[in-house]
């Protein structure tokens, strides 16, 4: 029996809180580490992040990828702070990222700020009139930047690990990397990814992993097969 390993954080991209509810049970012991993200607003996501964090004892980590003005951003993290969450995400421009630190205080949140999203490559950078140059310097960058302001780790795809971990301002902090597709899996959406092992062999604290798990035909297999190969990194 394979016990879980929160280096895994699962996505619960999932349509309502209760399929989350019931993909949690199916899960039950082998993970201990969730993401609720925007999709999941609608659908009773709060509820869900507080029913497992309290009468389940999960971690949470809510994809929010907050972006406002600072005193809004210092406003929302403040109340999310005390929802008890793991884990909050806000973008990564240093003025939201500083804000966003002021609003957690002292609480035991982690503020990670967002790079680029993984599903975006530099033809889609180009379209936002991003600054030319190749994505993992800009992903350093920004990433560097966020560290400065507070951040306590980021997020990125785990083909920028390496050079997020090459920075002075990156001791000590986190790297959590979506984008990440075990062997043989369908990369749907996204467009820089990696295996589970490169991304932590390469030095990503945790990697989250969703529609591999919650589409395959046994959601548990998967996740042991997960947990086994991270675990054997050890």
């Amino acid at each position: 029996m394979i016990q879980s390993d929160d280096r895994l954080i699962v996505a619960l991209d999932v349509p309502d809180a209760l399929a989350g509810l019931d993909l949690a049970a199916r899960l039950g012991d082998s993970v201990s580490f969730y993401k609720i993200g925007l999709g999941m607003l609608t659908g009773g996501g709060f509820a869900l992040a507080s029913e497992l964090k309290q009468d389940h004892g999960k971690r949470i980590f809510l994809d929010m990828k907050l972006f406002d003005i600072g005193a809004t951003i210092e406003a929302a993290t403040r109340g999310l702070a005390r929802s008890g969450i793991d884990f909050l995400t806000v973008h990564g421009d240093p003025h939201v990222v500083r804000a966003a630190c002021e609003g957690a205080g002292g609480s035991p949140m982690n503020v990670l700020a967002v790079t680029f999203l993984t599903s975006l490559d530099r033809s889609d950078l180009d379209a936002a009139q991003t600054r030319p140059g190749e994505i993992a310097d800009l992903v350093a960058e920004r990433a560097g930047r966020a560290f400065e302001a507070g951040a306590d780790g980021v997020i990125a795809s785990p083909l920028e690990v390496r050079a997020i971990r090459a920075l002075p301002e990156a001791n000590g902090k986190l790297v959590v990397t979506p984008g990440v597709r075990p062997s043989g899996t369908d990369p749907g959406d996204q467009k820089r990814i990696a295996t589970p092992v490169d991304a932590i062999r390469d030095g990503a604290d945790h990697v989250v992993i969703g529609r591999p798990i919650h589409r395959a035909p046994d959601p548990l297999k998967a996740v042991r097969e997960i947990v086994a190969s991270i675990r054997d990194l050890n």
